[in-house]
This record gives C-alpha cells, structure tokens and sequence, in this order.
C-alpha cells in the first residue's frame, strides 16, 4: 500500500519464521526476536520524529498478526503498547489533551494485559460501568478526569492479577510474543482446520506506529470493503465509530454507523476513503477488505486484504470483474472452483408475516433453527441433528465452533465489517448483526426479541440479507440464480482448451 502512495503509518514486520520458535521458547528465537524489534522501533523512530515511550514526543505502536492467508479476528492484536505513565505525560504536552491521553493509557493496560496477561475482559467492563454509574454519563463520553481516574482504578487490578513491565521494549517484547502465540490458541486452530489451512506454517508479527481515531469528534476507526460481500453490489460498505479506535469495531461490541454518518462529518475523508477503495480493488483485482484510521480529519489506511465473501456474492464479483476487464475468464473460474453451485441458490420465506425484529443484514441467506446461547449448546444441538440459530449479546471470534455448527447467527451488538461477521460470510452463515431487540442470558439460556421471551430449543427464523427476524418456523421456498447461472455456464465456454499434451513423433 505504500508503495501505491497511500496514506499508511510507518510500519515493520517480524517474520513469519520466527514463530516456531517464538511458540516453543527457543532461546535463540527470543535473541532474534529482540533483535529484530530493537532495530525496528529505531526505524520507527526515525521515521516519525518520535521516540518509544518518551515523556515529550512519545511514540506508541500496534503489534499485530500477519499470517499467509488471512483469518480475521483469530490471531491477537495489542494497541497503544509503549503508553507508559511518562508518555501519557508526553501526549499531553503534545496535543493538549489529557482526555485523549488517559483513554490510551486506559486502553493500553485493557489491550497488554487481557492479551499478553490473560486478564478477563470482564474485570475491566465492571470497573468501566461503575465509573460511568458514578458520573451520570455513557461509558463513551467520560471526562479526561474520569478517564484518569479509570486508568489509575485499571493499574491497581493490574497490580492485583499480573505484573506489568514497566519499559516500552519489554513491553512490546512479550506483546509480540503473545501475537506469536496466539497461533496456537483454540480459536485460531479451530479456525484453521475449519476452513483447511492446516498447511500453513504461523503468523508475522507487523509493528506499526500508532495513529489514533480516538483523538477527538474529527477522529475515528472503521473498516470498509471495496463492494458489499454480502449480496456482491458494486458499492463500497463504509463502517465506523467516531472516537475510537480500531478493536471497538472489529471486536463487534458496539454497533457502528455507517458511510452516511462519515460523509455528514467528515466529507472530504469520506471521498478520498472511496477513492483508495478503488485503488486498493484495481492493485489486487479483488474485492478488498480495508482498517482505517482518521486522526483529527486525516485518513489513514492500516491494512487490507481479499474480503470474505458468501458464495452468491463471490460469484457476482467474478462476473462483474471478467465484464470490467479485471480479470480473465480462467481466473473467474479458478475463484470460483470451490463454490457449491447449490449454496447459489437463493431463498425467501413463503408467508413470513411481519417480522418480529430488524438488526443488520450481514450475510445474505436464510436459516430456521432451535435457539441456543452459548457455542458449546449449539455444538451439542446441532450434533443431536437439530437446526440451530445461534443467539449472542457481541459477535466473538471465540465463539467460532458455535459458528460452524449453526444454521445461522444473530447478535444484539456489532456491525457487518466485525470479525466474527466476516467468518460467517466466510462460512456462508445468513448472520444478522445489531439487533437493538435482542437481549440474551446466556446464563439462564434464555433472551428476549421485541420484548417476547425465548427460551434454549425455541424456534426463529432470519433473513441474513433483510436483516428481519420471525418467531417459529417458517417455510422456505427456494429459487435458482438462472441469470447468474447461465452467465457462469457463458464463462465455461469461453475457457481456453488446455493445450495438448500428448507426445508427437515424427
């Protein structure tokens, strides 16, 4: 992307070799692991102007995964590590912002220690809670002097659970180990041996400076996908959240809004947003799945890849960019050589009646299932050979097992750029997200829709591309792409014959 002249923050990467060794604590893996980010970070601080964790001009970086395929949301990912009590100093001499400055700091012990220390995210929800019950305000409008307040309530469980290192290397040092590690964590193998990636050999570790969408109102984090990948239309999704930085809106714990809210705030961002969509979709010929920051009006592009897409959508893309000249009708195909004909065909319900409840389609497609709240409970549901609909309070990468094993997805919280939404479409789950209706214990194993109480093994029925939700089972009638179908079976007979490769004597 850089080398495309856009706007990408100074950045290294820890190669995918190391990991191994990273894993099994090889002590010479250690060695080059320190080695590597030392000289790093001397990049970094070259290129910026800024040194780690200084108390006037501090620079703080994300650690990040970068395996060979992507898998979005398995891997770990650690933000503001180098925020040090005599940087959080230094931001606010920098930007005369203690606000701003407290919020990394708070978000920084949240981030190292829940990843690298295993803290529970939990532990850090209450004390978020209670701070904002003692203000009389929403967790997401706190005052630089409740956030100072916050981060010093954080250091103290911190200092009842783990121990944090107090030097910006050390940290960053068990930060990009833990990211090695997270290879190995269930979800991740899990994840893998779903979608048949056993083969693959680790993840990079990437090292990038910090740029911050929680600087203020002209700041913010989202994800964008150069077409939608849920129904395949040739126009750009744009999600974001004002004030706030990248893992708010992957992790699918707050709904975000959309690319009208960007383009009311911040027009010019929102236009040269779409601009390097196209960029980005033009370099690569595929459709691409783009992080960006904007810090204080200025765009940002962190990272993109292929985007996941449901089965109908992937093959409208290979249509559309075979008729655009992007690629050539053997590429379309190879894309396409894994797709289930029959997962094409699309569905509506036959007399569905008025929905219960509306969230956020997605990922197209429709699914009838038993209700259950907990991953575990949808495995054991679905393995008795019951059809499932898996209902939760956030979209989680964890909850990837629960995934394969549904019908379908719902959840109360989230948008459709979050992780776990991004590996339903993979999956081609209909999942429907941001159901404001929705409430779930998980606990009790009940939820409420609308104000209706549902109890484990009830039935629901979702339209993943509507967004709509129905009580009970309904009937599915189900109709064939034709139009799509045949210009598939065009593409076919436009495929060059594989050349003859039979021996000819004279």
């Amino acid at each position: 992307m850089a080398a495309l002249g856009l706007p990408v923050p100074p950045a290294f990467v820890v190669p995918i070799g190391l990991c191994a060794g990273i894993v099994a604590e090889a002590p010479e893996a250690m060695q080059q692991l320190a080695e590597c980010l030392a000289e790093g970070i001397g990049f970094l601080e070259s290129a910026t102007g800024q040194r780690f964790g200084d108390r006037r001009r501090p620079l703080l970086v994300s650690v990040r995964s970068g395996a060979a395929r992507s898998m979005p949301g398995m891997l770990d990912t650690v933000l503001d590590v180098g925020c040090t009590e005599d940087a959080v100093h230094g931001l606010i001499r920098q930007t005369g912002n203690p606000r701003f400055a407290w919020d990394c700091r708070r978000r920084f012990l949240e981030s190292f220690t829940m990843v690298v220390r295993g803290l529970d995210a939990a532990l850090f929800a209450r004390q978020r809670a209670e701070m904002a019950a003692a203000e009389g305000v929403s967790e997401a409008t706190l005052d630089g002097e409740a956030l100072e307040r916050l981060a010093l309530a954080y250091e103290t469980l911190v200092d009842e659970h783990a121990i944090l290192p107090a030097s910006p290397m050390a940290q960053l040092e068990e930060a990009a180990r833990a990211v090695y590690r997270s290879w190995t964590s269930d979800r991740a193998t899990i994840y893998r041996r779903l979608q048949k990636l056993e083969d693959l050999q680790g993840t990079a570790v990437t090292v990038q400076a910090m740029v911050f969408g929680n600087r203020g109102r002209a700041s913010g984090a989202g994800v964008a996908f150069s077409r939608d990948p849920s129904n395949g239309a040739a126009e750009p999704v744009i999600e974001l959240l004002f004030e706030a930085q990248g893992e708010d809106i992957v992790s699918g714990r707050i709904t975000p809004e959309g690319k009208a809210a960007l383009t009311s705030r911040l027009p010019d961002a929102a236009a040269q947003l779409c601009d390097i969509l196209g960029t980005l979709e033009a370099a690569f010929t595929d459709v691409q799945d783009v992080e960006f920051t904007i810090e204080n009006g200025r765009l940002w592009i962190l990272q993109t890849r292929a985007a996941k897409r449901t089965p109908r959508a992937a093959l409208r893309f290979a249509l559309d960019f075979v008729r655009e000249n992007r690629i050539d009708a053997a590429e379309a195909l190879r894309r396409l050589a894994e797709i289930d004909l029959a997962s094409l065909s699309t569905a509506r319900f036959r007399d569905a009646g008025t929905p219960v409840a509306r969230g956020i389609g997605a990922s197209a497609g429709l699914a009838a299932g038993r209700a259950a709240f907990d991953p575990a409970r949808a495995v054991a549901l679905a393995e008795a050979g019951e059809a499932v609909l898996l209902l939760r309070p956030d979209t989680s990468t964890a909850d990837v097992a629960g995934f394969s094993a549904a019908a379908g997805i719902v959840t109360a919280a989230g948008g459709c750029t979050a992780h776990a939404a991004l590996v339903a479409r993979q999956m081609a789950k209909p999942c429907i997200v941001g159901c404001a209706a929705l409430e779930v214990d998980a606990a009790r194993a009940v939820a409420t829709l609308a104000g209706k109480r549902l109890a484990e093994g009830d039935w629901l029925s979702i339209d993943g591309e509507t967004g709509e939700m129905f009580l009970g089972r309904r009937d599915m009638i189900i109709e064939r792409p034709e139009a799509e179908l045949a210009a598939l079976s065009a593409l076919r007979a436009r495929r060059p014959p594989r050349p003859d490769r039979t021996e000819r004597r004279p």
